[in-house]
């Protein structure tokens, strides 16, 4: 039987790269991670898991959900000293799959109980984290879907 696909969330500053750009785009390297929490998030995702995309700093709120459409690899945008290690740091392919019809902004998920655990609560610098079953479906219907 198929692994059920896992649910995460990514972060990013809209002047770095929005939802519009990968509306555009259809699909992207998420490249640039340089925390390795982030990281080690990244090399655990799959093909098919579903990801929430989140545009922090102005107006920070869940806009979209995309999706993994390659697995990890050697993030080809490091560029580190001579002696440090190939593959060091990783990224994955993600393509869009739909917008929320409803943005869902860090003060109603700060002020909704079920999702007081989540670790864009609890640890809000992680880039990459992992979103539980619950928290996404929470997320999702607090986003019209």
């Amino acid at each position: 039987m198929a692994e059920k696909p896992r649910r995460w969330l990514v972060k990013s500053e809209p002047s770095a790269y929005s939802w519009a750009d990968l509306i555009r785009e259809k699909q992207t390297a998420w490249t640039g991670v340089r925390n390795f929490q982030a990281r080690n998030n990244l090399r655990v995702m799959k093909k098919d898991d579903l990801v929430l995309f989140y545009q922090s700093v102005t107006d920070p709120s869940v806009v979209g959900i995309t999706k993994v459409v390659k697995e990890a690899y050697a993030d080809p945008t490091f560029k580190g000293s001579k002696d440090a290690k190939e593959g060091i740091w990783s990224c994955v392919d993600l393509a869009a799959v739909k917008p929320l019809p409803s943005p869902v902004t860090l003060a109603v998920i700060k002020s909704e109980p079920s999702l007081a655990e989540m670790a864009l609560i609890k640890q809000s610098r992680l880039s990459v984290m992992p979103v539980s079953a619950q928290e996404y479906g929470r997320i999702l219907k607090l986003g019209g879907l």
